[in-house]
Formats: structure tokens, sequence, C-alpha cells
């Protein structure tokens, strides 16, 4: 029975600095640039495709059987994933290399319609990445208590799913129309939502369409589906220098990739070791890890599977 998710420290292998990477693990300068590099057209086809496949499901969801429509329900989710993520590349300034466009894109076309205060969001975040598990961390919640019994995890999950933890959120949005330093940035972000409710009606037929097809699964199979990636990204980690003892590895496959990290985010050790290393380079700076020693198969989870049932290892 395990009682932490912290690697063995016989596991963590003193290889840094090597020719290749300083001691922190960040490439050197004459390899650094590669690494962050920027492709704009990369995520112009993201975005694009992340607003197609939206219109496309709440289309078919309002016109198919109900099978259909659940299979569209169903489907939403990883695409509030995948509009999490280019979020968070535009918080990061690594959605497009010109940072007007960055954030104007990142905030009106991915933050605001996932209902995200980006400004916010990034100070937050930031924090979080200077020190993970710091006094400033921003998702402690999301994090500490694991490994937990199963029954706990279910408890957090049902909560989710049910659309209570979606509900908490949602109420901090509306109350802050009622306070004068807020007004106006969830005025901005209810403002996309109205535009959002009209574009689906207009798309779809059904004044309904956006309700059932994107607020519902925010509210719910979204809130799912973070906890799990937030679990299998720090759950049960510790405060260290060294970010092998503050972010998992989990070795990525094709549905993971599909349903719960879209966008190659699932190569989250190598971001903490580099967030300046926008997601379609993650997998080459990975791979650099590896061959420096840093990232090794005694540190790797061999699936998220693998890595939940070591979340929940206490017994009920």
């Amino acid at each position: 029975m395990l009682t932490t998710l912290v690697p063995d420290a016989a596991d963590i292998s003193d290889v840094l600095p090597s020719e290749r990477l300083l001691a922190n693990g960040v490439a050197i300068p004459e390899l650094r640039s590669r690494f962050r590099t920027i492709s704009n057209w990369r995520n112009v086809r993201a975005v694009v495709m992340a607003w197609a496949w939206l219109f496309s499901l709440a289309y078919l969801g309002t016109h198919a059987s109900w099978l259909g429509a659940l299979v569209a329900f169903v489907a939403m989710g990883p695409i509030h994933v995948r509009f999490a993520i280019l979020m968070h590349e535009a918080a990061h300034k690594l959605l497009f290399r010109n940072k007007r466009w960055n954030d104007a894109v990142g905030t009106w076309l991915v933050a605001y319609p996932a209902l995200v205060p980006i400004g916010l969001y990034r100070r937050s975040h930031f924090a979080h990445h200077r020190e993970e598990f710091g006094q400033e961390e921003p998702d402690i919640a999301f994090y500490a208590g694991y490994p937990c019994a199963p029954r706990d995890l279910r408890r957090r999950l049902l909560r989710d799913a049910v659309g209570i933890s979606g509900w908490k959120n949602f109420k901090v949005l509306l109350l802050a129309l009622t306070k004068s330093a807020s007004r106006q940035l969830a005025s901005h972000i209810l403002g996309v939502q109205l535009v959002m409710f009209a574009a689906l009606w207009w798309v779809t037929g059904d004044w309904w369409a956006y309700v059932a097809f994107w607020w519902l699964p925010w509210m719910t199979q979204w809130r799912v589906l973070n906890r799990l990636r937030a679990i299998a990204e720090h759950g049960g980690m510790s405060k260290s220098d060294d970010r092998r003892f503050t972010t998992h590895h989990v070795r990525q496959t094709l549905l993971a990739r599909i349903w719960l990290v879209p966008f190659r985010t699932g190569w989250h050790l190598a971001h903490h070791v580099d967030m300046g290393v926008p997601w379609h380079q993650l997998p080459a700076y990975h791979a650099e890890l590896v061959r420096a020693g840093y990232v090794t198969e005694a540190i790797t989870f061999r699936n998220y599977t693998a890595l939940w049932r070591a979340a929940t290892a206490l017994r009920d």
C-alpha cells in the first residue's frame, strides 16, 4: 500500500548539468531557441479546429437521435479540455509569436469562451510554476491528499459529475457582476457566452443547443476530466527544486491524447522543467531529458490508469 506518490530518491539520478542541459534541466542557449520556437500555423489550426468541433458536435446533438445527442454531449468534454489547453498556452505567451495576437486570440476566442478570466489565471498559474506546492499554490486542493482511499476520489468525482463543483465556479462569475472591481471582466466573459448562445442557436436552429452542449458539459464532465488530469500532473507530489519530485511523467497513449491530454500536454514534466517550451515541442524536449538520464523508466507511470490506481492506493 502506497503512502506517497513522490518518487524514491534512489530512482532520481543526479545527471545534470550535461553537455546539452543546464543544472535545472533547461537546454543550453544554443539549443534553447529551437525548443522554444512557436509555430503560429499549428496554433491557428488548433483554434479553428476547436471551434469547428464545438459547432459540429452541437449540430450533431440537435439533429441526431437521443444516442447521437448523448455522444455529442460526452464528446464535448474533450473539446472543453482543448479550449483549456489553448488558453494555458496563451497564458504562457506561447500561442502566437506576436504577443498582441497571442493575448487577443487567447482572451476572446479561447479563454472567455471557456469562461476563464485569463489575466487572473495567468497570475495564479505563474505562482504555481514558481513553486509547486508553495504558499501561493493556487491548485493545492487538486494535488494534496493523495494517495487517498478510493471512496474519497469517487466522492470528489461525483461532486464534479453532477455539477456541484461547476456551480461553485459559475456562481463566482455571477457574483462578480455585483462588484465594481470585477463587473467589467465578468461582463466580458458573460457577453461572449451570449454571443456563443446566439451562434449555436443560429447554427443548430435550437435555442437550447448552448445549454445542452456547451454550458452543461462545462458544469459536469469538464470538471471530472480536469480533476483527473490535475491528479495525473501533480497529485501526491511535494515541494522541491527538482521538478521530478513535483510533477509526474506518464507514458502517452493515443486514447489519452485524444480524450484527456490533447496538444501534447501530457508531457507535463518537460513543461515544468522549462515552461517556455510550446506544446508542439514538448515531446522533443522530453526526449532530450530522457537522453540525459533525467527522466527514467523508474519515475514513469505506464499509463494514466496506473497513476490513478496509485493515487487511490489507501484502503477504504
